[in-house]
This record gives structure tokens, C-alpha cells and sequence, in this order.
């Protein structure tokens, strides 16, 4: 009997002890939220969750990261804020959807002829790791990434930009200095709102990446795309972790979160640059058109949106900043890669 009781008793301690362990294990991991403005299918969405699982599996369970995506733990344009606020410790989204608020980094979306996803998003972190910026110093910037040309996507054919004035063309940021160089109307609007928009005729026709005609399903209610690469932009958009919670973490996890992030530049510039080919597939397999302007066309193209960068360069140097040293730099880049 006394035998069986020290049984009874030592199989109680063990299984405190288990307990203590398991809740002393689950103290020690850090438990993160990740907010993504992409849809949960988008390839850039999909590269973000694989992001945390990699890290979650380097850390071996130290870092838990759960996943917001689709904007539902906070919207496009409140993603940085969220993070600074420490609404979300992670974010992801654009610069260019809190316009005016990143002077430095707004010269990436220039329309400087971006020939490719991969060359933005090296160029866009090579950029910030220049000049790093102070209007980036409130949060910890694990990586950007940018998205291929900006093209012009609608439901009537394009050739000229006769064809294209006065027509209501969605856009962010500095592609809506874009859309109103050549002639037409901007009207702001993030990415989720864009397809329902065009469907009903708010807008006739958007700025953006090929990709988005099937990331976006946006091909089922455009016909044609003008392919003006010439004055091709990008949308860089941001990795940030909230600085206090970044401070927090042991300088082994940071240097693991470090070393995926730098990795994880090419796995969202060739997702890019994959969706791309994907969105041109997929809109020539709907029967819509992709058109090619003609050399002089494109020429005209270019000279409209030259005074968006001349007005850029001014307006950063009035304030003190070497616009011109951005715009030189990221020309350079750009010119090295064709």
C-alpha cells in the first residue's frame, strides 16, 4: 500500500513537473501578428505567411507569428501606423497609400522604366540601405519589395494619349501624378476596391502591374492593357516590425529574423516577377488585348511624366533633401539592369 501511495505520489510530481515546463516553455516564446494587406491567395500574401512559418521553424517554436491578411487587422493605408502603434507587430503594405509621409522612399515610385519585379525590389532595398531615411527610424525594417512596371489597364482601347484623356483611371501615390501627365483623371483607390470599381464603371481603367489581372481577378473586368513600360513605375511596400517588440527579442532570434529577411528579397522579387507572367497569361486566355505602343508614342509618353520627377526633385530639395541624388541613383540602378 505505502509503495503504491510513493508510486501515485512520484507520477503527480512528474506530471507537475511536465506541466511547469510546458508553461515555462510557452512564457519563453514570443507570439506575434503579422497584418497583410493582400488577400489571403495573393503570391505576395502567400510569400509573407511563408516568411513567418520559416521563421517560426528557425527559431524552433520561440517565435510564433500568427497572420492577419486581406486588411482585417488593419487596412492598407493604416498598416505603418499600426505598427508603430503596436496594433500589429509585423506589417506589410505600400508606401504609396499614406502619401506625403515618406519623402525619401516615394523617389522608388517614380516612373523611371522598372523592366522587371526583381530588379525593383533589389533596387527599392539597396535604395533604403543608402540613404536609410529617418522617416523610417520609428519602426524596424525587415524588407521592402516592389512590384514589376506599372502598366495601363482598361476597359476601352488605349494607343495614344488622345485615346487615354479625361478617362477615370484608378491609381495610388505617384502613379496618380502618372495618370494626370497623361491626361486622364486619378482616382484613388487601394487594390481591394479596384474590381468592383471597374465593374461598374466608377473607373475606367487602372495603373498597375500585369499581375494584378489575375492576383487581383481585375482581367475579367478590363479588355485591354497598354503596355507603356517606358514609363513603367513600381510600388515599393514595406516589411516593418514595431521597434519595442523588435528590441525585445534576443539578439539570436533578431539575427535569424535578420538573415530570412535578406533571403526573402528574391523569394518576393521572383514571385513578382512569376505573377506577372501569370497575370499576362491569364488575361490573353479571357481573349483581352495587350497593347504595344509605337516608338514615337512611348517617346511622348516619357516626356509627360519627365516634369513628375523634375517636380519631385524640387519639391525634396526645398525641404532639404538631395532629391536629385535619389532620382540619379535609382536611374543608374535601373540603366545598369537593362
Amino acid at each position: 500500500m505505502k509503495s503504491q501511495r510513493l508510486f501515485i505520489l512520484s507520477l503527480t510530481m512528474v506530471v507537475i513537473f511536465a506541466i511547469a515546463m510546458a508553461t515555462t516553455a510557452s512564457a519563453a516564446s514570443v507570439h506575434l501578428t503579422y497584418s497583410i494587406f493582400f488577400p489571403p491567395t495573393h503570391v505576395q500574401c502567400l510569400a509573407g505567411m511563408k516568411w513567418a512559418e520559416t521563421i517560426e521553424e528557425a527559431t524552433k517554436g520561440k517565435v510564433k507569428i500568427t497572420v492577419f491578411p486581406g486588411g482585417t487587422l488593419t487596412k492598407a493605408n493604416q498598416c505603418y501606423d499600426g505598427v508603430v502603434k503596436g496594433i500589429s507587430d509585423i506589417g506589410m503594405s505600400c508606401f504609396a497609400y499614406t502619401r506625403g509621409r515618406f519623402p525619401v522612399m516615394e523617389a522608388l515610385d517614380l516612373p523611371l522604366g522598372y523592366p522587371d519585379g526583381m530588379t525593383a525590389t533589389r533596387i527599392a532595398n539597396t535604395f533604403y540601405e543608402t540613404f536609410k531615411p529617418k522617416e523610417l527610424d520609428d519602426v524596424k525594417v525587415l524588407y521592402l519589395h516592389a512590384h514589376g512596371p506599372g502598366l495601363l489597364h482598361t476597359r476601352k482601347a488605349v494607343h495614344t494619349l488622345e485615346d487615354l484623356k479625361s478617362m477615370k483611371i484608378r491609381s495610388t501615390g505617384l502613379s496618380a501624378k502618372v495618370v494626370e501627365a497623361l491626361g486622364a483623371v486619378a482616382v484613388a483607390m487601394p487594390q481591394g476596391n479596384t474590381y468592383e470599381s471597374l465593374q461598374k464603371g466608377v473607373v475606367e481603367g487602372s495603373f498597375g502591374p500585369i499581375e494584378v489581372l489575375k492576383g487581383w481577378r481585375q482581367a475579367e473586368v478590363v479588355k485591354y492593357t497598354t503596355d507603356c513600360n517606358r514609363v513603367g513605375y513600381t510600388t515599393a511596400m514595406f516589411v516593418v516590425m514595431n521597434k519595442a517588440k523588435w528590441d525585445a527579442l534576443s539578439p539570436d532570434i533578431q539575427k535569424i529574423v535578420e538573415d530570412t529577411s535578406r533571403q526573402w528579397i528574391d523569394v518576393h522579387g521572383q514571385r513578382w516577377d512569376e505573377a506577372d507572367q501569370a497575370g499576362r497569361a491569364y488575361t490573353t486566355s479571357l481573349k483581352n488585348e495587350i497593347i504595344t505602343l509605337e516608338e514615337a508614342e512611348s517617346q511622348r509618353w516619357k516626356e509627360k511624366v519627365r516634369p513628375i520627377i523634375d517636380a519631385y526633385i524640387s519639391g525634396t530639395t526645398a525641404h532639404q533633401l538631395d532629391g536629385k541624388n535619389y532620382v540619379d541613383t535609382l536611374t543608374r540602378a535601373i540603366e545598369g539592369k537593362q
